[in-house]
């Protein structure tokens, strides 16, 4: 039996470590993007990976907010149908990130929180490629069928001719729940930033 047992923790000690060696560019390179991310680095567009994460927040207040259909292309050369959400400021209360990675010990969740106890999360020029949203809304000043080359606010930010598009000078969103593709901003300061990594399915929805 202490033999088995031996034999099992050196397992479990081999894969752990397996994973660990896996993990460890996915968490540098989540390290560099929030670091670079904060100082305005990230570029506005790349390659996304495909992959689906979950974002969810207890309130987000903007200015200057559009919205329009786009594509975008995967690294391996796939197309993924978005909808491409632009704020030009941004607040987040209550901010939860997460991805569901499967590893060789079963699925794991990447989980990044920030934006408590007084502290939200402050961003601009905020770029989403976004699958899905819910939650209560309310605009300003909102303008719906516009072009989406015609879009001014924020300005810099537009799509293509022919395009159906909606702005609006204020957007408020309670209860934020929401799935994308890439997330991009010019600055993104991630107040009370907490990384983590937790055994299961533990997305922030």
């Amino acid at each position: 039996m202490a033999g088995r047992a031996g034999m099992a923790s050196a397992s479990g000690g081999t894969a752990w470590r397996r994973f660990a060696l896996a993990l460890v560019p996915a968490l540098t390179a989540a390290a560099v993007l929030a670091a670079v991310t904060g100082e305005g680095g990230v570029a506005a567009s790349f390659s996304v990976s495909g992959q689906r994460f979950k974002v969810s927040a207890d309130r987000l207040v903007g200015q200057g907010f559009a919205q329009y259909g786009d594509v975008v292309v995967t690294a391996d050369g796939g197309r993924r149908p978005v909808l491409m959400s632009m704020i030009g400021r941004a607040t987040l209360t209550g901010l939860c990130q997460s991805v569901l990675m499967p590893t060789p010990v079963g699925r794991v969740t990447f989980l990044l929180r920030a934006g408590r106890d007084g502290r939200p999360v402050e961003a601009t020029n905020l770029v989403i490629d976004l699958h899905q949203l819910s939650g209560d809304a309310a605009f300003d000043d909102i303008e719906i069928g516009r072009d989406a080359s015609t879009l001014d606010t924020p300005p810099g930010l537009a799509g293509r001719p022919g395009q159906v598009g909606q702005q609006a000078a204020t957007v408020r969103i309670s209860g934020l729940r929401q799935t994308a593709y890439a997330v991009n901003a010019g600055t993104f300061r991630l107040n009370g930033l907490r990384l983590s990594i937790e055994r299961g399915d533990r997305e922030c929805f």
